[in-house]
Order: structure tokens, then C-alpha cells, then sequence
């Protein structure tokens, strides 16, 4: 079968790392179920594992891509689904309770298995759900880890209800449109702060109410909503962003973290955190259970994931450098069959 995969991984030029061509089909074992995959979005952890930043130890030759759509060849043949892209180790205490991303040992589709882009994938049956039926395979295939990682950051990490508000930083990344997209749909007052204009304007057109520099984005986001700040910030930018998201929060409000694409170590601002009462929250991924309630809200909502540029599996490289050089808005999505 057809797959893009890595036999190293690491070096100065890590896009170097990829290749393309044929590798043996798998075969499923007890418990598992092959599926025939047929779009894939991309995630920074692609980019990560070619780089050499992962956590879990890699066997080679590994196939990357966590997330996919699919229209057939799944438990039920001829059906339509997403695959849920985590991977506990089912043994654990977490794994035995309901935060199974707690696991110990966790790791993606691409890390402790082979992933996604190729033209199939084994994995646990457990982790193949139906798709919500308005939703093409491209954007099923983008629900499975940005959207996921945007829902529980909003709604379970940071408890958001309707009529609540939020900021959410680098408005044009992927979990940023998810988070937007999402927000509105929940009945949220969704500001967005981007340094581009154009990219605020995107934000704008995916569901945001206000956008704003995100240079001065604490005081813009206080002068919109009367002194007060919102209730969470959705903060996946670090460093860049940190300072204006501490300013932007309310009295006892959240941040919610999963991620750091401008720097992990950014001052720290303790004072204001302890005198506002301020919680930091890290957030990572999410549970079968919360993916579940994803496709329910996205059937429910019809919700349509906002796509970026679509890639035949041959030019994986080349979506994988428009991901780089962030030129994206929504999921860039390679297309492996039809």
C-alpha cells in the first residue's frame, strides 16, 4: 500500500525525513479493525515527530498522520466514520477511570502505531464511530484531534456555558478556528486576537464577534467588555501571547493551555495570577467520551470544519511545508482514495 513514512527522524533538515512509497498492508489482530483511509488532516504533531520531539521511543518505518475520514472497509462496511486518534494503554489507573488521557503511557496513532497516511490503518475497533452525516471525509478527518483538543478545553477544562465569553489567542491556528468555531456554536461571546488582519477577518468569517491585535489584546478585550475581561482564554501560542492573556482574563477566570508554538517559558506574572485568583489549566487531547460528545454537538449544531488547501498523498511534503510556514487557516488535508 501507498503511505508517507519516516525511517529516522530528527536533524537540521527534518522535512527530509519523510518518504513516500509502498509499505506492507497490515493485517488487524483480535480487538482491532482495518480501515481504508481516505483523507487525512494534518497536525503540528506530524511536524513534531519529524523533528524528534516526541515522548513516546518511535520503531521504524513509522507512518505518520493521526486523524482520517473514511467510507469504507470499517466494522460496518460501507459506513462512514472518524477515528479517534488516542491510544491509552488500557492498564493503568487512568485507563481504568474516565481520564484514559491521563494514561501513563500515552501516545497517538503515529507513536505507539503506525498512523494514518496511508491507504490503510489498524487500530482498536473502540476507535472508529460513525461520522455525523452532514460531514464530508475531509471533514470528518479534521475532528479528530484539533476539534477534540478545542472541546475539552472549552468545555471541560474550562467549564464554559452559554453566555460565557472567551479570548482566544492565534486566531488562526488550528485549534484556535476549532475553538472559535465551537465556541459560537455553544452560544459563547467569542473575541480572537491575531497580529494579521487578514487573519482576523478570517476569524471573524469562522464565528468570532470581535478580533483583535493580539499586541494590546488584554486592553482591547477589557475596553469590549466594560472593565470586566472574559471569563477563559484559550492560549495554544505561549510566549508571544502570555502576558496579554493574564491581562485579558477576569477576576477568578481561566487560561486554558495546550500549547506553546512561540516559546514554553514565558514570564510567569505570579503576582497578577495570585491577586486575581487566576487559574492556569493545562489541557491535552481528550476522552473517547468527550469525542463522542464532539460528533454529537457537530451533528447536532452542523457544524462544518473550515478546511485549508487539500494535497494528493504524493505531495504529503508540500502540505507539510505550507503547515511550517503556518500559511494555513483551518485543516490542510491529504487525500489518500476515494
Amino acid at each position: 500500500m501507498r503511505a508517507a513514512y519516516v525511517t529516522k527522524i530528527g536533524g537540521e533538515a527534518a522535512l527530509d525525513n519523510l518518504q513516500l512509497g509502498d509499505l506492507p498492508k497490515p493485517e488487524p489482530g483480535k480487538g482491532e479493525a482495518l480501515v481504508r483511509v481516505e483523507a487525512v488532516s494534518l497536525n503540528h504533531h506530524d511536524l513534531w515527530t519529524l523533528r524528534g520531539q516526541v515522548g513516546t521511543p518511535i520503531s521504524f518505518p513509522r507512518i505518520l498522520g493521526c486523524d482520517a475520514g473514511l467510507s469504507a472497509g470499517t466494522p460496518d462496511p460501507g459506513s462512514d466514520a472518524v477515528l479517534y486518534p488516542v491510544i491509552p494503554c488500557g492498564r493503568c489507573e487512568a485507563c481504568l477511570g474516565p481520564e484514559a488521557v491521563l494514561c501513563r503511557e500515552f501516545g497517538m496513532l503515529s507513536d505507539k502505531v503506525d498512523g494514518t497516511l496511508a491507504e490503510y490503518v489498524v487500530l482498536p475497533a473502540a476507535n472508529v464511530l460513525a461520522r455525523p452525516a452532514h460531514l464530508s471525509a475531509a471533514e470528518g478527518a479534521a475532528l479528530g484531534t484539533t476539534y477534540l483538543t478545542a472541546y475539552r478545553m472549552l468545555f471541560t477544562r474550562a467549564g464554559l456555558k452559554p453566555g460565557a465569553s472567551v479570548l482566544v489567542q492565534g486566531a488562526s491556528g488550528g485549534v484556535a478556528v476549532a475553538a472559535i468555531q465551537l465556541a459560537r456554536a455553544a452560544g459563547l461571546r467569542v473575541y480572537a486576537a491575531s497580529r494579521d488582519e487578514a487573519k482576523r477577518e478570517k476569524a471573524l468569517a469562522a464565528g468570532a464577534h470581535e478580533a483583535v491585535d493580539s499586541n494590546g489584546a488584554g486592553r482591547a478585550v477589557l475596553g469590549l467588555t466594560n472593565g470586566r475581561g472574559v471569563d477563559s482564554v484559550i492560549e495554544t501560542v505561549g510566549e508571544a501571547t502570555w502576558r496579554e492573556s493574564l491581562r485579558a482574563v477576569r477576576a477568578g477566570g481561566s487560561v486554558i493551555v495546550a500549547g506553546a508554538t512561540a516559546g514554553a517559558n514565558p514570564p510567569a506574572d505570579l503576582n497578577r495570577v495570585f491577586w486575581r485568583q487566576l487559574s492556569i489549566i493545562g489541557s491535552s487531547m481528550g476522552t473517547r467520551a468527550e469525542f463522542v460528545a464532539l460528533l454529537r454537538m457537530v451533528e447536532a449544531t452542523g457544524l462544518h470544519p473550515i478546511l485549508d488547501q487539500s494535497f494528493p498523498l504524493d505531495q504529503t511534503r508540500a502540505a507539510l511545508e505550507r503547515m511550517e510556514a503556518g500559511e494555513h487557516t483551518g485543516k490542510i488535508i491529504v487525500t489518500v482514495g476515494a
